[in-house]
């Protein structure tokens, strides 16, 4: 059993390596067999426990075979990543608490030791099963220190943890705009394809002045361009209409096209403000639209 490999090894120890005589062939011999020893204590030990974690993690997730982490990468060569890696934030935090415990370990077990070196320089005195007894006293004495200490450790670090954790969870405002940027499309190219749209729907707007029976304006800011067809209209349309710039396109394009400009400062107010294009003129208009056609058809028969 394992009590009794570890009791011959300490009865070997007391026996036989206490009393040889020193010499660097002697200490390397001994140091040799102590190696072999230790080991052959310890590995039934390390194998059940590796044995007991490859079990474990098969129950958890099954058998998980994957040739991906020892496939060559490129990118793990390129030294500015790796030395951005190695000295980040976190990796310098990571080495700072790794420090900070090893040192504290070694200065509790060093304490202990230093408080108990003459029980240690008396251990060649006492009988075997005595000595054994007092090693294990001042290991587990020493291992009840040193897991109180790092139980108190494990307080900062885990606020720390969950900081960090909290932290990499926020998202940065690149992030969001590169999430919005995603979901949404680029700004820009959006920007873009709405004013492609708006120079489409402006094109086809102005192809159908020509067809217009007369065009309303203000004189100067507003122009509205109507439609009407008694056979396939309920009421006359709006099929155009615009303000200072594209009000001056559509009168030089219903001019270009021997499309009647009729001026009527409120009704082209009134229209541009109360319909789109596309609408039939609001019910309210329909007497003042009505005189302005009647008007225009007049002068038709006339010029006919």
């Amino acid at each position: 059993s394992f009590r009794d490999k570890l009791f011959d090894l300490l009865t070997k120890t007391f026996n036989e390596y206490m009393l040889i005589e020193l010499s660097p062939t002697s200490i390397r011999n001994v140091f040799n067999e102590l190696t072999f020893e230790g080991i052959k204590v310890v590995l039934p030990i390390m194998l059940v426990a590796m044995v007991a974690g490859v079990f474990s993690s098969y129950i958890q997730v099954g058998s998980l075979l994957s040739t991906e982490a020892i496939q060559p990468k490129l990118s793990k060569l390129d030294p500015i990543k790796g030395f951005k890696r190695i000295f980040s934030v976190r990796a310098i935090v990571e080495l700072l608490k790794s420090v900070l415990k090893i040192t504290l370990v070694g200065t509790v077990v060093f304490t202990i030791l230093w408080f108990n070196f003459d029980s240690l320089m008396l251990l060649s005195q006492k009988s075997v099963g005595a000595s054994f007894v007092e090693i294990a006293k001042l290991t587990a004495t020493m291992g009840i220190a040193v897991a109180i200490m790092l139980l108190f450790l494990s307080i900062p670090d885990y606020i720390y943890q969950r900081y960090d954790h909290e932290k990499n969870l926020r998202m940065s405002k690149q992030d969001i705009k590169d999430e919005h940027k995603n979901m949404e499309g680029d700004p820009r190219i959006k920007s873009k394809r709405r004013q492609k749209q708006m120079e489409m729907a402006m094109q086809r707007m102005m192809q159908e002045v020509p067809k217009a029976d007369v065009v309303i304006t203000n004189p100067t800011h507003f122009a509205v361009a109507l439609r009407y067809d008694g056979e396939s209209m309920a009421a006359p349309k709006i099929v155009a209409k615009g303000v200072d710039y594209m009000a001056l396109k559509i009168k030089t394009i219903a001019k270009a096209n021997d499309v009647i400009t009729v001026e009527n400062k409120p009704l082209a107010r009134a229209l541009y403000a109360q319909a789109e294009i596309g609408d039939e003129v609001p019910e309210d208009l329909f007497k003042a639209v009505a005189e302005v056609l009647a008007y225009v058809y007049r002068l038709k028969n006339i010029e006919v």
